[in-house]
């Protein structure tokens, strides 16, 4: 790759003997650019205008609107800070491809590698004045492009245009969210209007990105805003407690928790990108069968599934939403299995949990446990069948109405009964599945079901009242993914067993009458699986 850090003139004064040099700067050591008055003045002049960005609102725009607005009535008078968070070190001084901040993305709209070191703010105004009658002002605080008589335009590794392309300017950023823009270099005067003791809380999420972190705890230091105490003299217990409360609801953890718990229930646009999600995910499982004949004959076969699939999810989206698992035969019983560089044997089974993100950062979470050479043995399909028994239990119990916690409680009942029927359980199913059982959960240790949408596990700050223990509403799109995981060195099961591990994961939609299975398309009873596999092999 070409270089990308600052660099160090050939010019003469820099001949001669070696001055002092930190261990910052000496990344440039290997870059050579003149940085001559004759240079600047000749790299700075004679551009053609530039063509004007195509740039037209984004397809979520008119749904940030509405999911700004909500986060606004959650926090009346506080300035709400969302960074899209920066660009993150690889090795040395190369980074990893950019992926915005998912509560910046869900807020903006933008996807893709948009916009490293950007910074949502929402603004608080007078109520009801604000954005679509909110109380809040949503400005957008980028690094738009530079002039190219600007040493920024050809030196700077960052957001120079001859590094990285060009940038939009405020109006295209504008266009394109329905936000407006200003430039990044007043972001510190605007979060600092007006704060400390009885004006402006400023509240940041945290996570995202610590230079914006650093620079929000400065502004309050210099305004000398302090947290509420949540004890003081003389209050009730219930006084005491409605305060600790309030004050919980002006930090940082409280502004966390709101970003993720607004994912819970997705619009009619997230639903729409979901489902181009699993469409695109489930033409990549479809590569992979196609292309099993190669992994078997490959040392490295898991990988050829990997890569196999990985490539399609960068064709077809804009990569994969988690590192792809890709486990044969033993490998499959552990659980996130990613080195993916075992071999691949024909009558054993490839353990596939895989997603494709697509160009809006939403993520589809599917695994198919797949017989390498297209028939399951019996044991395989007796396991299997146990496994997709368990899952279509947690598929009927998982309606608007029902708790999020019914849904793994319906597949390990139907785990535990298998167990117990192969004489597995040193106990009864029913002692297992109580609470000081759990025997049965040593062949399935992690849970039933997550939240699915800009993060593989969406929604992980939201308060367990409304996750675990949350009521399922229209709208809430999660996974559905019980598992057996027999380990070869397993003395508890007999041989037969050892070695197999399945799961089967579809992406689920709570509707106003039921569910809808996103990922129905992709076969999951055994006898489906195998005519589809034979179908794709030729």
């Amino acid at each position: 790759m070409t270089d990308a850090t600052p660099v160090i003139s050939e010019t003469p004064e820099h001949a001669g003997a070696p001055e002092a040099q930190d261990l910052a700067a000496r990344g440039s050591n290997r870059s050579q650019r003149p940085d001559s008055d004759a240079f600047k003045a000749f790299i700075t002049s004679g551009w053609a205008p530039r063509a004007a960005l195509d740039v037209e609102p984004l397809p979520a725009a008119p749904y940030t609107a509405a999911r700004r607005a909500a986060l606004s009535a959650r926090f009346p008078g506080a300035r709400l800070v969302v960074p899209a968070g920066p660009l993150k070190t690889r090795s040395n001084d190369t980074d990893y491809r950019f992926r915005p901040h998912s509560a910046f993305a869900h807020l903006t709209g933008y996807g893709t590698d948009q916009e490293p070191d950007a910074v949502l703010v929402l603004h608080p105004v007078e109520p009801g004045t604000g954005d679509d009658g909110s109380d809040h002002h949503a400005v957008l605080y980028v690094r738009p492009l530079a002039a190219r008589d600007t040493e920024e335009f050809y030196a700077d590794a960052r957001y120079g245009e001859f590094w990285v392309g060009a940038r939009p300017s405020l109006d295209d950023v504008t266009t394109a969210t329905g936000i407006e823009a200003r430039h990044v270099d007043e972001l510190r005067d605007a979060l600092a209007k007006d704060v400390g003791p009885g004006g402006v809380t400023l509240l940041v999420v945290a996570g995202a990105d610590e230079a914006v972190e650093a620079l929000v705890e400065a502004i309050r230091a210099e305004a000398g805003a302090e947290e509420e105490s949540a004890e003081e003299q003389g209050l009730t217990d219930e006084e005491w407690v409605a305060r600790a409360e309030a004050a919980y609801r002006r930090t940082d953890a409280a502004l966390v928790e709101a970003v993720s718990e607004l994912r819970l229930v997705k619009d009619a646009h997230e639903v729409e990108q979901m489902r181009e999600a699993v469409a695109a995910t489930i033409a990549g499982f479809e590569e992979v069968v196609r292309n099993l004949a190669r992994a078997t004959a490959h040392r490295r076969g898991e990988r050829v599934i990997e890569t196999t699939f990985d490539a399609h999810a960068r064709l077809e989206g804009n990569t994969v939403g988690y590192e792809t698992i890709a486990a044969a035969g033993e490998h499959a019983t552990t659980l996130h299995w990613i080195r993916n560089d075992g071999v691949v044997r024909a009558g054993e089974l490839v353990l596939l949990d895989a997603g494709v993100e697509v160009d809006s950062l939403y993520t589809a979470d599917i695994t198919r446990t797949l017989p390498v050479d297209g028939e399951y043995t019996d044991v395989q399909r007796r396991v299997y069948q146990a496994v997709l028994d368990a899952a279509d239990a947690a598929f009927a119990v998982a309606v608007p109405g029902a708790r999020f916690r019914d849904v793994h409680a319906a597949a390990m009942e139907v785990i535990a009964a298998r167990l117990e029927e192969w004489g597995l359980l040193p106990v009864t199913a029913a002692e297992s599945l109580s609470p000081e059982g759990q025997q049965h959960r040593r062949w399935m240790v992690h849970g039933t079901s997550h939240h699915l949408g800009l993060d593989v596990h969406d929604c992980a700050q939201a308060r367990r009242e409304l996750y675990l223990d949350g009521v399922l509403e229209p709208g809430m799109v999660f996974t559905i993914e019980p598992g057996l995981y027999f380990k070869a060195d397993d003395l508890a099961v007999p041989e037969e067993y050892r070695g197999i591990g399945v799961r089967i994961e579809d992406d689920v939609l709570v509707t106003a009458d039921g569910n809808e299975n996103l990922s129905a398309a992709l076969p999951r009873r055994p006898e489906d699986v195998e005519a589809w596999m034979a179908r794709l092999r030729g």
